[in-house]
């Protein structure tokens, strides 16, 4: 070995810098370290506005400017997606296929299904997700509409696109045996609102995991009281919607086999109406008719004309019904009524035709019952909120759920469908703002999900949790990536 002679100006030099290589990383570890003890010492006050579950009398409201948007889920991973491609598309569904995330939004799933909770009184339920978005660190305004919460994840900058579950049970008694049945007398999950509720969490969880990636504000909303109450109108009463310019949802569907995407363009459900109608005459006895004024003949000369609006006065292309449900004249049979009652339907797919329909009706039993010496009075239940608009898909939301759907399940495995006569309050949204509403097949035979919805043999094939929650993620991260700046 030999050793070279170096002047005392080098050995200075070289002691500096042995110094600054040595030293200077330590005091960064150390300040590394005090930051970190910092943020930890901080931590809590990242979820104290989180502390009450009690409702309270006016929503709380959480500033999103001080939330991080480094997510502590780190069950997954995120490729930078600033330009998209089909491979972004395949890690949102990556990601929630997982074995963990799989498992745990099942798990969610059939808590609420054990506990299904009719239209407003959603408490358990609404307790239930504010502790999966606390756990998440995702900031919620809650109450809205009694139990409805919206929750918010993303820059807190525009665009801000909406998601939308409904949350409410049915009052039917469950006649599935299964090990996580209704635990509710009397009250089940026989629509697949426990299903949406999940599906919504699960893509909660992917979005937060993502959330570098989104390019603007995702709001998720979770409503009360879809089958009974227009939960949705009081959603956006009480601000669901605020700042919102699109909002999409989803509805799992027994025609379509497991996560088999469908949904059109323009109308897509039927705007629905109810009405009760009482013609009142003179009541006698039925053997001399001449000394009374007989309801039962007004109100079935009534029913006969009411068939005329639909098949004489409205175009043959534009489905529209008008059913009689209802005819209640007593059970005295020796008696002409004083009073008769007829109750039933209508509905439309657009809203011109809608109360067009209704203003038939009313105008057809209160002259049909002049006609007759009689009187009527026409109620539609106006005041109890049982009145729905169509549902109306905008052409471009819709070719963003077909776009996401075709590169996520595959085109084959997405179908246009036809319109249907039933109803939703997805409706009252898709007024407001643009708007798509899809459906998710859940069919699967060999387990026995064959049944239609408000069923008590209904019940939902599980695979589709995952493929749900990352079609909700993907429509609201890309819609950002489209429309974000």
């Amino acid at each position: 070995m030999k050793f070279f002679p170096i002047s005392s100006k080098k050995a200075i030099f070289f002691t500096i810098f042995i110094y600054c290589v040595i030293i200077t990383p330590l005091k960064g570890a150390k300040t590394s370290v005090s930051s970190s003890s910092s943020s930890s010492d901080q931590q809590p006050e990242l979820i104290t506005y989180f502390k009450s579950t009690t409702l309270l009398k006016n929503p709380t409201i959480i500033d999103l400017q001080n939330q991080s948007r480094t997510s502590k889920i780190n069950l997954f991973t995120s490729s930078d997606c600033s330009i998209w491609t089909k491979e972004c598309s395949n890690e949102i569904l990556k990601i929630a296929q997982k074995t963990e995330h799989v498992k745990w939004i099942k798990s969610v799933r059939r808590k609420i299904h054990e506990h299904p909770e009719l239209a407003f009184q959603e408490f358990e339920t609404s307790k239930l997700v504010r502790q999966e978005l606390e756990k998440m660190e995702i900031s919620y305004r809650f109450p809205l509409a009694t139990t409805g919460i919206r929750a918010i994840i993303g820059s807190g900058q525009p665009p801000f696109v909406a998601l939308r579950a409904d949350m409410d049970a049915l009052p039917i008694q469950e006649a599935v045996e299964w090990e996580h049945k209704s635990k509710i007398a009397g009250k089940m999950h026989a629509c697949g609102h426990d299903a949406h509720v999940a599906m919504l969490i699960g893509a909660a969880r992917i979005l937060k995991a993502r959330e570098k990636n989104l390019k603007g504000t995702v709001i998720l909303i979770f409503q009360p009281a879809e089958e009974a109450g227009n939960g949705a109108k009081k959603m956006i009463k009480d601000g669901a919607l605020e700042n919102v310019e699109a909002i999409f949802a989803a509805h799992v569907s027994h025609q379509h086999p497991t996560g088999v995407i469908g949904s059109r363009t323009g109308p897509l459900l039927a705007g629905c109406g109810f009405f009760k109608a009482v013609i009142s005459g003179k009541t006698g006895q039925a053997s001399n008719p001449h000394h009374s004024i007989d309801p039962v003949l007004a109100a079935s000369a009534a029913v006969i004309s009411l068939q005329s609006i639909v098949s004489r006065e409205s175009n043959p292309l534009d489905s529209q019904v008008v059913s009689v449900t209802s005819f209640n004249a007593g059970d005295n049979l020796d008696v002409i009524p004083e009073t008769v009652i007829l109750s039933g339907t209508f509905r439309a797919f657009s809203t011109t035709n809608f109360y067009q329909l209704l203003k038939r009706i009313r105008e057809v039993f209160t002259e049909q019952a002049s006609v007759f010496r009689c009187s009527a009075t026409v109620d539609f239940f106006e005041d109890k909120d049982t009145i729905y608009p169509p549902t109306v898909n905008d052409d471009t939301m819709y070719e963003h759920v077909k776009m996401v759907a075709s590169d996520l399940v595959g085109t084959t495995n997405f179908k246009v469908v036809p319109p249907m006569m039933g109803a939703e309050d997805f409706s009252f949204y898709s007024e407001v703002i643009p708007a798509a509403f899809f459906y998710i097949g859940i069919r699967n035979e060999t387990l026995g999900s064959i049944h239609t919805g408000h069923s008590p043999h209904f019940m939902i094939d599980e695979d589709v949790l995952p493929i749900g929650a990352a079609t909700h993620a993907a429509i609201a991260e890309r819609y950002l990536y489209e429309y974000g700046s």
